[in-house]
This record gives structure tokens, sequence and C-alpha cells, in this order.
């Protein structure tokens, strides 16, 4: 009787270490994971990109924020179904016969589709730099050599 009343501690501690180990795991995944996309420190957030890489980078959050609610409300850049696209692609795929016109097709259409966005993007980002006070584009320039020396 006296082995018994040891084996439960000793099963419920290992429950209890267990658990915690696994807390710890998960708490160490997620702050991992946040520093790895560039959610803690002085890195802007990795939200719009579209093409004009550093130079979106270097913009502060809210200028980032408005010009990708600027291209969401733009009506010539509405109406794509992405997830049709890729529906369409995957069935062009598995197609039997397989015929790589088709998807060369869809491809083609999504990579229009990205230049028409990026396109847009580029001209927001540079509307947003024409705007600057001379101060805030050398600050804007700071950012771009910083960000070009990490």
């Amino acid at each position: 009787m006296a082995d018994h009343g040891k084996t439960r501690p000793s099963r419920l501690w290992r429950g209890v270490l267990v658990v915690s180990l696994a807390l710890n795991l998960a708490v160490v995944g997620v702050v991992g994971g946040a520093m790895v996309a560039g959610r803690f420190g002085d890195h802007p957030s990795p939200r719009i990109d579209f093409g004009v890489g550093p130079l979106a980078r270097a913009l502060p959050d809210d200028e980032r924020r408005a010009i990708g609610r600027a291209l969401r409300q733009d009506s010539s850049l509405r109406g794509h179904d992405f997830r049709g696209q890729m529906a369409a692609v995957a069935a062009a795929l598995r197609a039997d016969p397989y015929d790589p016109a088709v998807t060369e097709a869809l491809i083609a259409q999504q990579a229009e589709r990205l230049s028409r966005v990026q396109a847009q993007a580029r001209m927001a980002v540079l509307d947003r730099i024409a705007a600057m006070s001379p101060e805030r584009r050398h600050a804007f320039a700071d950012r771009l050599d910083k960000d070009r020396r990490r």
C-alpha cells in the first residue's frame, strides 16, 4: 500500500512537468516567431511590399497602412478572386490529359494582375514621398540607409 501512495504523486508531478514544458515551449515558439517576423525591436511590420521592397519597409507603419487602404479602395484593382484562381490552377494541374497552355494562361493572368497592383503600389509610394517635407524625406532616406546596412 505504501508504494501505491508514492506512485500517485510521481504521476501527478510528471503530468505537471509535462504541461509546464509544453507551455514553456509554446511561449518560446510565439516569442521566437514574432522575432523572426520582425515584430520586436525597431523593425517595421512587413504588411505591404508589392514589389517596392526597401521603400515600403522604410515608410512608417501609418504610411504603409494608408497605402494599403488606398490600394484596397482602388476600384481598378477589385474583382480578383485569388482563391478561385488558385482553384483553377489546381484543377488545370490535375487535368488528364494535362494541358500546359491552360496552366500557362492562368499563371499569366495572375502575373498581369500582380503587375498592375505593383504599379499602383509604386505610384502610391512615390506620391507619399513627393508629399513629404524635406525633413521627413531626409528621415526616410536615413531609414533606407539603416535598412540597407542591416
